[in-house]
């Protein structure tokens, strides 16, 4: 009996960050890369899908407010759900 493996395969095409901030204008936050590129992340399409809490939105409101570059890491690999 000959047992296998399943391969994991870990993301290896990350995106180089430089700066990330939140505008208030557009409920986004606004990426800017290392290669020039510029991306902007629309809180509002980013949470439709999630099953949130008053509590868990207002601390989502909060990440996206005060610690953008966090948020988008979280949104940008999956685990944006609290």
């Amino acid at each position: 009996m000959k047992c296998f493996q399943k391969n994991k395969l870990k993301r290896t095409d990350k995106i180089n960050i430089i700066y990330a901030k939140y505008n208030m204008h557009h409920n986004s936050i606004d990426i800017y890369t290392y290669a020039g590129y510029f991306l902007r992340i629309y809180c509002a399409k980013a949470e439709e899908g999630l099953k949130t809490t008053p509590n868990s939105e207002c601390a989502l409101n909060a990440l996206a407010i005060d610690k953008p570059l966090e948020y988008a890491q979280l949104y940008l690999e999956g685990n944006l759900q609290m």
